[in-house]
């Protein structure tokens, strides 16, 4: 099962409900510290292709860097020391080739663009880049979360940004949701830097949820911990039991005894203090505490969301086709939550457990891709597609399929069952839905999938592109700790060829 959970605070271990109503009863300054709200500029009006043609944003994020090779730009042609043991499948847009390991994929390419021409120079599992636009500076910015030289995730700012513009949510939904878990929570060493809002404070962080069922298979897995040798992991993403489920947190639920009609009267009692303490609302972290504390209540009580999170619900049939894994019922928790009135839903393929795992395959390359990652992935987001079509989601859905970085041409074979390492010269992504141009493909890489022949595309390039799609003008300006106007993306430009 899930659960939901509040943003990660680094000054305590979590913040359930009695503590945001004594933190408000208290007027503590903590307050502050959590949230941050500041003034935004208006957005510009655009009249070019895409601008504002999408609601929503369904980010499927393939954490460890996905194989160009292994996807989305195969390399037939290339020695087999490169192309490597799969091939290419023709796909249902002419002269369009993909993994041969992704047939279901293969028949909807009509219905997704790919941009085969990626390329940055960060290749360490730049998950900030990717996510926020700005590049991590060093080993520690990209592996610490609140690092003070980061940026906002792009779901913290359109979040803030539509609190900016007035816009109400008609649903007690929380706008920017992320699932299965906190990211890179069950990383061994360390957390990865990326989906947090930075200086936009806590209450813009992603509300996530947390995983608590049961998988049903147990794999090895190299360990660096442990001498290279293997540890037995029972891995959720290869099969979770049809028992688990997406429910409230414990801590998002009332306590045996407090009835709705008894938290309504703490929650106007708590009112009362604040409106004694009104010079808190000409304070940026003021402002933010009752975005905090207001979100903390919906909820408390919201039965949409638990709605939204029990995948029980659906019919058996629909599950299976998803995939009777932990990315599988992700996928479909996010179509849900978007019907719920979600408007920013991530979904993370994330390491578990063990370095080297998700799409990071130094390891067992061949073996993992075949057995695990592309199998599961096929069916996933194929169904994903095809379900927000029939729902009539996807036209007003932005789905962005990203990875940090790509996989080296060359396949280290000294190694156990082969792999490719970081590479971030040149790689691919896909994108769908609301604004996107259905079936093309947007630059090339060389012969050796290893450096891009043609148009160079950035992550930069990507974020700007979704927020043209999402109606944000790219001289929209947030302020940072010190009230400064900074930009969304320093760099980025949008990418036309995208756009239908």
């Amino acid at each position: 099962m899930f659960q939901i959970l509040g943003s990660l605070n680094p000054f305590a271990a979590h913040c359930n409900r009695r503590k945001v109503l004594e933190i408000g009863a208290a007027s503590l300054g903590l307050p502050q510290l959590l949230c941050l709200e500041a003034q935004g500029a208006p957005q510009a009006i655009s009249t070019s292709d895409g601008f504002g043609k999408a609601r929503n944003v369904l980010l499927i994020y393939l954490q460890g860097a996905a194989s160009q090779f292994e996807t989305w730009d195969p390399k037939p042609e290339a020695p087999e020391g490169i192309r490597g043991k799969f091939g290419a499948i023709s796909t249902a847009v002419a002269g369009t080739s993909i993994c041969d390991q992704l047939p279901k994929l293969a028949c909807l390419t009509d219905r997704m663009a790919l941009v085969r021409s990626m390329t940055h120079p960060h290749n360490n599992h730049s998950n900030l880049y990717t996510l926020t636009g700005a590049p991590a500076i060093d080993f520690s910015n990209e592996t610490n979360p609140f690092d003070s030289r980061h940026r906002p995730f792009f779901g913290s700012v359109l979040d803030y940004l539509a609190d900016q513009a007035g816009a109400e949510d008609p649903t007690d939904v929380p706008r920017n949701m992320a699932l299965p878990w906190q990211f890179s929570a069950f990383a061994p060493f360390s957390r990865r830097a990326g989906p947090y809002a930075s200086f936009l404070g806590h209450g813009y962080n992603p509300v996530w949820t947390e995983f608590h069922g049961k998988a049903t298979r147990t794999v090895p897995r190299v360990s660096f911990f442990h001498g290279l040798k293997d540890v037995d992991v029972a891995d959720p993403y290869l099969g979770i039991t049809p028992e688990s489920r997406l429910k409230v947190s414990k801590e998002a639920q009332l306590r045996d005894g407090i009835t709705l009609d008894r938290l309504n009267r703490r929650r106007s009692l708590v009112r009362q203090f604040d409106d004694q303490k009104a010079y808190l609302n000409d304070l940026s972290a003021g402002k933010g505490h009752d975005r905090f504390a207001a979100k903390a209540y919906s909820m408390i009580t919201s039965a949409r969301v638990r709605d939204a999170l029990d995948v029980g619900l659906e019919p058996t049939s629909l599950r299976e086709r998803y995939g009777m894994t932990l990315f599988g019922q992700s996928a479909l928790t996010g179509r849900r939550l978007l019907e719920a009135g979600c408007r920013i839903v991530s979904v993370f393929w994330d390491e578990f457990e063990v370095v080297n795992t998700a799409w990071d395959t130094h390891f067992d390359h061949f073996t993992r891709l075949g057995d695990e990652l592309l199998p599961s992935f096929d069916a996933a987001m194929s169904t994903l597609l095809l379900d927000l079509e029939e729902r009539g989601l996807l036209d007003e859905t932005l789905v962005m399929c990203l990875t940090e970085h790509g996989r080296t041409p060359k396949i280290d074979t000294h190694i156990r069952g082969g792999g490719r390492d970081h590479w971030s010269s040149v790689y691919s992504v896909m994108l769908a839905g609301a604004g996107i141009k259905p079936g093309c493909v947007v630059g090339a890489s060389d012969a050796t999938g290893a450096f891009v022949k043609e148009r160079p595309v950035s992550p930069e390039d990507i974020l700007s592109t979704m927020y043209h799609i999402k109606g944000i003008d790219l001289e929209t300006t947030i302020p940072d700790l010190r009230q400064r106007p900074t930009r969304l993306i320093d760099n980025g430009s949008v990418i036309e060829e995208l756009l239908g």
